[in-house]
């Protein structure tokens, strides 16, 4: 563990296991430095134990960023159960997921995630109070998915203000992977601002829903990193920027809200060295956890959500202009920022 590639110093890595219900999860606290960990719970039928704990703790960490670059009072954590979402739920798993939560006594906070819906968290919470993302109680806030594609949107205008000198989207071809509950959300903005979308997905019925209500193109999941775009959206599962990928996009930048988009950090200078602008996903994503927090808070204000939304991207676009000036990739400057405002320095 302590050597594992993706540690990165660890407050805590909890394994949790149920034979009853057939709960395997892991809850990883990467940070409590600003606050209880904070990070959704993600439900993936991984290939290996391995995969899993991987998963766990780059998707922590990465909550550690995105909570500091959001400006929040929350640390980074995130809990990954091991199953099939369409197959192997059940109440009971979740009753037990929400046993292993309230076993940490609030040292880490759980919402939904990819797999996960706000239902499920109703289940966790009869267990524990340490829950987020409902849409029940008196500061309950729901799916926090519509909060995460507004900002993914304002990013995308952002980093668009860098790239084209507007920001502008009418009449530009953005390319979306993933339509699910962010993306499909995102696709909408898009096309509300006069942009053509090519898009794709597993799911071909959110596909076809998503291509009748936009005019999208749809294309196969291999055929998207080919497509000729303007901008790449990527807002599925992450690690989709690797070196199978890298030199097919045909894009001048990549701006979307799917978790750990490059596989390995240095992928953020081979992206600047082909002149392709990547906004950090930990800052531009981080509208759905600013959500969380505000419910977290027990006075759940939208002007406020909104009000960090904005100063967000306005985070995410001094990262972009000190990246642009320096030379040096963006996701490094982002790290940089994120981790002097945890207090672990450089």
């Amino acid at each position: 563990m302590f050597d594992h590639s993706s540690f990165d110093a660890h407050e805590g890595v909890h394994l949790f296991h149920d034979a009853d219900s057939g709960l395997k999860a892991i809850v990883a606290i990467h940070s409590t430095a600003l606050g209880p960990a904070a990070g959704g719970c993600r439900m993936w039928n991984y290939d290996t134990g391995e995969a899993m704990l991987r998963d766990a703790l780059r998707l922590s960490q990465g909550m550690s960023y995105k909570n500091a670059m959001a400006d929040i009072p929350l640390g980074g954590g995130k809990a990954v159960i091991w199953g099939d979402a369409k197959t192997d739920k059940s109440p009971a798993l979740f009753r037990a997921f929400g046993r292993a939560v309230e076993s940490l006594q609030g040292r880490y906070i759980t919402a939904e995630d990819v797999g996960i819906s706000v239902a499920d968290m109703q289940i966790v919470r009869e267990e524990t109070a340490h829950v987020a993302g409902l849409d029940q109680g008196a500061a309950a806030s729901g799916d926090p998915s519509p909060i995460t594609a507004m900002g993914i949107y304002l990013g995308i205008r952002e980093t668009a203000q860098r790239v084209f000198a507007t920001d502008d989207l009418n009449g530009r071809t953005i390319a979306v992977q993933g339509v699910g509950s962010v993306g499909g959300h995102v696709c909408e903005h898009l096309a509300k601002a006069g942009a053509r979308l090519i898009i794709t997905d597993i799911d071909q019925a959110a596909l076809s829903d998503i291509s009748q209500r936009t005019g999208a193109q749809i294309v196969s999941p291999d055929e998207i990193y080919d497509v000729e775009a303007d901008i790449f959206s990527p807002n599925a599962l992450g690690a989709i920027i690797n070196e199978k990928t890298l030199d097919r996009f045909r894009v001048k930048a990549i701006a979307g809200g799917a978790n750990n988009q490059l596989i390995v950090p240095e992928m953020g200078e081979l992206l600047r060295r082909r002149g392709i602008l990547y906004a950090p996903d930990y800052v531009i994503n981080g509208g759905g956890i600013i959500n969380v927090c505000a419910e977290i808070s027990g006075t759940y204000s939208r002007d406020w959500v909104d009000g960090k939304v904005h100063a967000l991207m306005t985070t995410l676009g001094e990262v972009l202009d000190t990246a642009l000036s320096s030379g040096d990739p963006t996701n490094l400057v982002a790290d940089r920022i994120a981790r002097e405002r945890i207090g672990r320095g450089d």
